[in-house]
């Protein structure tokens, strides 16, 4: 019995639950455990609507370890697949080594008080899930997750070392709403206010955040203004992956978006220290969160596509100099009739499927924390095909060295 828990039931837990429904010869017994059961509730009638699959669902604070462990010593789930927040990937993983499950996430470990991701927290407990017998899979979603496959693709396969590599992300989706974010408001928020890094020759560089910007063509999207920022996958590629010299990333966003971000900072309305307000303690960023539309609502009202990949260059496996750019093209509306859920949701919660699946199919499966780039890519690339993001490589001509930095 492969029984999986899902936790979390924002629009990417959506989209996991759905995907999983799909495959029942995999995904025997599904739980959609949240805080608030009302979302579970919603989720899971989609699912028997759309699959006809039923799927339990459970109330859940994943910041106690108590709560989840008593939760998964319940319903006993062989994989437990975390799509809640980023603060409560080390509470979720303790509690999977205590109830002796399989752990799998999508963003990486992040403190409630510092605006800071990095996967040292989570590298640390490699020795506890190998002597447990238990594997953890970090960073299964988009980017970081396929964008790490699509560099151990790119390595198999056609180079003998990436040496120059951008992942360039493009939301170019419009929902008509003056501001909103495509996922969890506060960690969005976090995670583009911060400073810029990328690696060079054996180093971080740091840059101000938003310092270098370019305009790329994006196939089906347009020409869009993409900024550098530092992302989580760049530390974990940087690490595995010899012989890189450069390594970057870039994300689109729109005047309009830039422009709201500024005035909110300006305000201090994404500040993460608390404040007194009226006798209570608020985090303004927390409250800014509140005020914000939810991007589980944001399906209906998105269209576009999206557009992500990463371009690389170096050797091929003759020695001869080489550039290839890999990517995936996901429209916004084709994934919400699927799932009822953005592209944005569905970049991420279809990987996390297909994580879970070859964890559990045996295809991936050693004991220990690894990251997406440590396995065999050939059978995730197929399976992004199966299961709804196509991918396609090619030769390109394309000027990296002519991006700034």
């Amino acid at each position: 019995m492969n029984k999986v828990l899902i936790i979390g039931a924002g629009g990417v837990g959506r989209v996991v639950a759905h995907k999983c429904a799909q495959l029942p010869d995999t995904f025997s017994e599904i739980t959609l455990a949240s805080r608030t059961l009302r979302k579970c509730e919603h989720i899971a009638r989609d699912v028997r609507a759309k699959t006809g699959r039923e799927i339990h669902t459970a109330t859940v604070d994943a910041d106690h370890v108590g709560e989840l462990v008593a939760l998964m010593r319940d319903i006993q789930p062989r994989l437990v697949i975390n799509v809640a927040l980023p603060y409560q990937d080390l509470t979720i993983m303790d509690a999977c080594l205590e109830a002796g499950a399989h752990y799998l996430d999508t963003a990486n470990y992040e403190p409630p008080d510092v605006a800071r991701f990095e996967y040292k927290w989570q590298w640390a407990y490699h020795e506890r899930f190998e002597q447990a017998g238990l594997m953890a899979l970090l960073g299964s979603g988009f980017d970081p997750g396929v964008t790490n496959v699509f560099c151990a693709h790119l390595a198999k396969h056609h180079f003998r070392a990436l040496e120059y590599v951008d992942i360039l992300d493009c939301n170019g989706g419009d929902h008509g709403l003056p501001f909103a974010t495509n996922f969890n408001p506060e960690i969005n928020i976090r995670e583009i206010t911060q400073p810029g890094r990328y690696w060079e020759r054996g180093r971080w560089v740091e840059t101000r955040p938003m310092e270098f910007h370019h305009t790329f063509d994006f196939e089906q999207v347009g020409p869009r203004r993409m900024y550098l920022l530092y992302h989580e996958e760049l530390e974990s590629l940087t690490r595995h992956l010899p012989g890189v010299k450069r390594m970057r990333f870039w994300m689109t966003f729109g005047e309009s978006y830039l422009k709201h971000l500024e005035v909110i900072h300006n305000l201090g309305l994404d500040a993460i220290e608390p404040i007194e307000f009226q006798g209570h303690k608020i985090v303004p960023l927390k409250f800014l969160k509140a005020l914000l539309p939810d991007p589980a609502s944001l399906g209906p009202k998105t269209r576009g596509k999206t557009n992500i990949g990463v371009i690389a260059r170096g050797p091929d496996k003759d020695g001869r100099p080489a550039c290839r750019y890999i990517n995936n093209i996901c429209d916004h509306q084709a994934a919400y009739r699927e799932t009822g859920a953005q592209a944005v949701s569905y970049t991420t919660g279809v990987p996390a499927m297909i994580g879970a699946k070859l964890m559990l199919d045996g295809a991936w499966m050693r004991p220990g924390v690894w990251n997406m780039e440590q396995f065999d890519p050939d059978p995730f690339m197929a399976a992004l095909d199966q299961f709804g993001l196509p991918w396609r490589c090619r030769a390109t001509d394309i000027d990296i060295d002519a991006l700034p930095a």
